[in-house]
């Protein structure tokens, strides 16, 4: 791997943040990293100050598609080291991701470096409040300007990051969506690609306007299986037992999701992946055996659901308080991440300074 030239930012935007008031997605930090791909191999990557890019309009990218993303996060822990969550697993993900979309692959050094490298420079970016992070965006789409309907033979790898607060979701309405799909079989499901997300708006705008927050997504041959809580995984507690949709190639592969099973398993909580059905939910909130449903991702690590709309009914889960499995899940790992306790898996990559 080539040398990583840095151009530093000439004053930096810090100034401008209010750290006690961090929208997410407002804020983004001084610098990125870019890196591009070119005759058949990845040039001379670099750290420039964060600011637009240029591009031609026959960029394939606009016309065909190519393009993911990663999300993921850096923490100040208690110890003012700085933490990289799991950045090996996201970057697995993100080969996952790159071989559905026919791009060539970038290698395990590039990208490391490449963050860590970043939050050096950016190290003041990350704040030291509990439960906030510095956001992490990877993204790489295609560059090669030439419509015709090809893959494309350049590309741009860019990393940005900005300061996000600790996210407290507040318990979520949920429709169970039974006509439009996120992702089908043989699809691009596992993949986080872009279009992922530009296909699922407009079910989800149809939800938000009957009230509803998001959609909680089925399969898509016979719309009875739960898949997906909007972008995030789906989890369940069921007589006592931490219950989640299995693995597929319609199913995104959460690192959260990964890290709250293994959790549940060292704290010695039931957990199953398995196939849930409506028929089944149905039957559990009939009988009071649904105590918990949650989603789990990047931003808010767990996310409660309070009501889920299915098959035209209303259903409500019981309240939640602070020792449902979700929030226990929840404490464990923010405790992991703030080196409060023992990171018995080496999910914490430290940015040496």
């Amino acid at each position: 791997m080539q040398e990583i030239l840095i151009r530093p930012i000439a004053e930096t935007r810090i100034a401008d943040v209010d750290f006690g008031n961090l929208e997410f997605g407002k804020y983004v930090s001084d610098h990125m990293f870019m890196c591009d791909y070119e005759k058949g191999d990845w040039q001379q990557p670099r750290i420039i100050p964060f600011g637009d890019i240029a591009l031609s309009p026959t960029a394939l990218v606009f016309h065909y598609g190519q393009s993911l993303f990663e999300g993921m996060k850096a923490f100040r822990m208690q110890d003012d080291k700085i933490c990289l969550f799991r950045p090996q697993k996201h970057y697995e993900r993100l080969v996952k991701s790159m071989e559905r979309m026919c791009m060539p692959l970038i290698s395990e050094e590039l990208f490391l470096k490449g963050l860590e490298e970043l939050l050096r420079i950016d190290e003041s970016w990350i704040p030291g409040t509990e439960g906030a992070a510095l956001y992490i965006r990877p993204m790489v789409f295609a560059t090669e300007a030439k419509f015709g309907v090809k893959i494309s033979d350049e590309y741009r790898f860019i990393i940005f990051t900005g300061p996000t607060a600790a996210f407290f979701a507040r318990p979520l309405r949920l429709k169970v969506e039974s006509k439009y799909v996120r992702a089908a079989p043989g699809g691009t499901g596992y993949a986080k690609c872009s279009g992922n997300y530009g296909g699922a708006f407009y079910p989800t705008q149809l939800a938000k306007s009957e009230g509803f927050d998001q959609v909680l997504w089925t399969d898509a041959c016979e719309h009875e299986y739960i898949e997906e809580s909007g972008m995030m995984n789906a989890f369940f507690v069921l007589n006592n037992t931490l219950v989640t949709p299995p693995l597929s190639d319609s199913i995104l592969d959460g690192i959260t999701r990964d890290s709250l099973l293994t959790l549940a398993r060292d704290m010695k909580i039931p957990t199953e992946e398995r196939p849930v059905s409506l028929t089944e939910l149905e039957e559990a909130f009939d009988n009071g055996t649904i105590q918990e449903a949650f989603g789990a991702g990047t931003a808010a690590v767990v996310s409660p659901i309070e009501t889920i709309n299915l098959r035209g009914r209303d259903r409500q889960l019981p309240e939640y308080g602070k020792g449902a499995i979700m929030f226990r899940l929840k404490q464990r790992l923010e405790a992991i991440r703030a080196g409060e306790e023992e990171d018995v898996h080496g999910w914490n990559h430290i940015i040496q300074l």
